[in-house]
């Protein structure tokens, strides 16, 4: 079978739920896995005749994504602010919002935090926030926090990839009655869609990621922003940075919150599609 003939059959076996560019990204990020091919290569080489071995693999990941499996945890990988991350089941796939998280604290870090710093990632998840943080943060000490021991075992992997020295911990932040240091950021993007929301999310997230990495009760979805802002009014430095991640829905609420634990300089910023995606604030002396 050649380039050319498995191309239109993923065009036509996926066409009905796909739409036709999305088919190509995936065909492109298929091949440059099982060919170290790029986009650019694959047409060039169009006539290719690829081996039984490998055609298998590409009719394998079609009928994964027949069943809307995200490409990322079928290739295993993909990249977030510029650096490759495994993935698997057990981890959430980075989101281009959240990259807009780490640019935001990676900017401020230029002014605003010491030579030397001291960074804390609550519900690290892949790895991606520390790793980001880690590689982009000259001279920072970089922890980073999950519950679930296999998420940790990928972010390890992530670490070792990216030749960063992250200081990993298991733990479950909900029941942890501290923190194991004192930090100048403490940085999460911990879960906050609603259970009602579900009905609003693509079967590609629903049916795959993890759920404890996602849902939050009706009745509390603030859970883990209390829980983690109650912690770090004790555990940052003065003029220590606290950043989340948080539902578009609940800004106002996370700035009433916040001004209830006496964090200041409380801002909410927009990702890229206009949405109130983060949040920051700030402690001093007189919040510990």
């Amino acid at each position: 079978m050649t380039i050319r003939i498995l191309k239109n059959q993923f065009a036509e076996v996926l066409s009905e739920l796909y739409p036709s560019e999305e088919i190509q990204s995936f065909f492109s990020i298929l091949s440059e896995k099982y060919l170290g091919m790029s986009r650019l290569e694959q047409t060039l080489n169009s006539e290719l005749i690829l081996s039984e071995g490998v055609s298998k693999k590409y009719v394998a990941a079609m009928k994964r994504l027949q069943t809307q499996e995200p490409i990322q945890y079928i290739v295993g990988e993909t990249e977030f602010y510029g650096l490759p991350f495994k993935v698997n089941k057990h981890t959430l796939i980075p989101r281009p919002e959240t990259e807009e998280l780490v640019d935001w604290i990676c900017t401020e870090s230029k002014t605003r935090l010491p030579i030397l710093s001291t960074i804390l990632d609550i519900g690290t998840g892949s790895g991606c926030i520390a790793i980001s943080l880690s590689k982009n943060i000259l001279g920072s000490e970089v922890s980073a926090i999950d519950f679930s021991e296999e998420a940790l075992d990928v972010a390890k992997v992530n670490a070792a990839l990216n030749n960063t020295g992250i200081d990993f911990i298991r733990m479950d932040i909900l029941t942890a009655p501290e923190l194991p240091g004192q930090y100048d950021v403490i940085v999460s993007n911990p879960p906050y869609v609603r259970n009602l929301e579900k009905k609003m999310m693509q079967p590609n997230v629903l049916n795959f990621e993890p759920d404890s990495a996602l849902y939050v009760s009706d009745e509390h979805p603030l859970v883990f922003y209390k829980k983690i802002a109650s912690l770090a009014k004790n555990h940052l430095t003065a003029n220590g940075l606290l950043y989340f991640e948080i539902n578009e829905y609940f800004s106002e609420d996370m700035v009433a919150m916040l001004s209830e634990f006496n964090f200041k300089d409380i801002t909410v910023k927009k990702d890229f599609f206009g949405k109130n995606r983060m949040i920051k604030c700030t402690t001093n002396a007189k919040t510990k």
